[in-house]
């Protein structure tokens, strides 16, 4: 016994899926997902392979992938059956995904290296409103310095 296709409303299926229905209507326009027909009252009908799109979309968008970058997947799917041009796409995306986050990670290092050095630099100056001043010539921060080198080092007078 064959299972009964069903069809959903652009309400029913913004409800199940979570969005709204603008979204839909956008994610329509993109081509992404395609009302089968209208019913009566005009209503926008979708099939139960919709919703299905629309969980594929929030999951490669939560994979970081553009909405044109779906697009595009959702079109090779549609080329190439087997799945292998969709594997190869995917694969590209998430290499070059990691690579960007692997850099931003690296950032992020240098960031947090930067001002736990600043911070323990701020612990251990005597007095704050003499940096650049006094203390720079004995100063044990010297060499990471923003400030070394400026007048007020070089002659360890006052700024």
């Amino acid at each position: 016994m064959k299972k009964k296709n069903t069809i959903y409303r652009i309400g029913d299926l913004a409800r199940l899926s979570g969005l709204t229905v603008r979204t839909i209507r956008y994610y329509e326009g993109l081509g992404l997902v395609r009302a089968i027909d209208r019913d009566e009252g005009n209503h926008r009908r979708f099939s139960e392979r919709n919703l299905i799109y629309i969980k594929r979309i929030l999951q490669l968008k939560s994979y970081g992938l553009s909405l044109e970058e779906i697009k595009e997947f959702f079109d090779l799917a549609a080329k190439d059956r087997s799945g292998e041009s969709c594997r190869s796409l995917l694969i590209r995306k998430y290499s070059e995904q990691i690579q960007s986050a692997e850099w931003a990670k690296r950032q992020a290092e240098k960031k947090i290296e930067e001002l736990k050095w600043h911070v323990k630099q701020l612990r251990d100056v005597e007095n704050f409103f003499e940096c650049p001043g006094r203390q720079c010539r004995n100063c044990l921060y010297k060499e990471g310095c923003d400030l070394a080198g400026q007048a007020a080092c070089e002659d360890g007078e006052e700024a």
